[in-house]
């Protein structure tokens, strides 16, 4: 089993850690088809209830 022979600094292992921060792309918003608020692809509306242009929950507004 391979063993290092040197500690490695903070910096240099933060530095690695870094990297992989950067491959990340942002989070997808779209608008709702029926109140145009922002969600996320793939998810019932929090506004409107509504997914895939069916009522399918109550929203925020209609409780």
């Amino acid at each position: 089993m391979g063993v290092p022979k040197k500690r490695t600094s903070k910096m240099r292992r933060d530095r690695r850690r870094a990297a992989n921060n950067k491959v990340r792309t942002p989070v997808q918003v779209i608008a709702c088809s029926s109140c145009g608020a922002p969600v996320m692809p793939h998810r019932v509306c929090a506004a409107c209830g509504n997914y895939d242009g069916r009522k399918v929950t109550a929203g925020k507004d209609e409780k």
